[in-house]
């Protein structure tokens, strides 16, 4: 598994993508921004994805990927790091601190996925079977977001190249493990959390239930004005912003 590890200060951030993408490519202008480049940044690509390796006897579950965070970050000898997750990755995220609580101190969760089911792009790959993805399905899908990256769809670009690089069977894999979620699922994991935990919306994803629903089980919801839910793309400085602000206000 490949990671970016940025020198900086404790406690270690640890950025987590989205289905099929790359911590790099999603989290690089983030971390360089003032307030998040002083901090100790480490920027995971899952296995099957990025720059990482493409096991073909991995499973791509959600707590197939939290075991290879979790063994990463046992590697560095880190506990207690603020986990940063979008949308799949933020479902890994949640995964990771129900089952490694001591290497998780805080969640800042963008967008994640907390109830199974996954979303629209998780659900049409999961609806194949594998075999009629990787034959077909897969160049169906990269066709579908170059055309929409090329009409101007802002998350569209920002997705090609990292469904570009993804392996077919990982990005199906991962799709089916997001669309099963887990047991407990992600929403009661949470909720049983004690840590520090933050949820962000894009100003451009709502309304939504659980900016209510989160709020009142103790979780902090913060919305960032004129993003959509590629909002680390759509607005990386503000999305930069609200992450130093959760992380300076988190108790140590």
């Amino acid at each position: 598994m490949r990671y970016v590890d940025l020198p900086g200060t404790a406690p270690a951030c640890v950025y987590l993508h989205g289905l099929g993408l790359s911590s790099l490519a999603t989290y690089t202008r983030v971390v360089s921004e003032p307030g998040l480049s002083r901090r100790r940044s480490i920027l995971v690509d899952f296995l099957g994805c990025g720059f990482s390796d493409r096991p073909i006897e991995f499973g791509y579950s959600l707590e197939d990927h939290a075991q290879t965070v979790a063994a990463l970050l046992d590697h560095l000898g880190l506990e207690q790091c603020a986990v940063i997750g979008h949308s799949f990755g933020g479902s890994v995220a949640v995964t990771l601190a129900a089952l490694r609580p001591d290497l998780v101190g805080q969640l800042l969760l963008a967008e994640a996925l907390l109830d199974p089911g996954g979303g629209e792009t998780s659900r049409g790959i999961a609806g194949q079977s594998e075999a009629e993805f990787c034959a077909s399905g897969y160049q169906s899908l990269l066709d579908e977001v170059r055309a929409d990256a090329l009409s101007g769809d802002p998350l569209s670009i920002a997705v090609t190249g990292g469904f570009n690089a993804v392996a077919p069977f990982a990005l199906y894999r991962c799709a089916v493990g997001l669309v099963r979620g887990t047991q407990p699922t992600m929403r009661q994991r949470l909720l049983a959390l004690t840590i520090p935990r933050t949820y962000f919306f894009g100003q451009m994803s709502l309304p939504n239930p659980d900016t209510e629903a989160l709020p009142a089980a103790g979780i902090a919801v913060r919305v960032l004005p004129g993003a959509g839910h590629g909002m680390m793309w759509d607005d990386p400085s503000g999305f930069a912003a609200a992450l130093d602000r959760a992380l300076e206000h988190a108790p140590v």
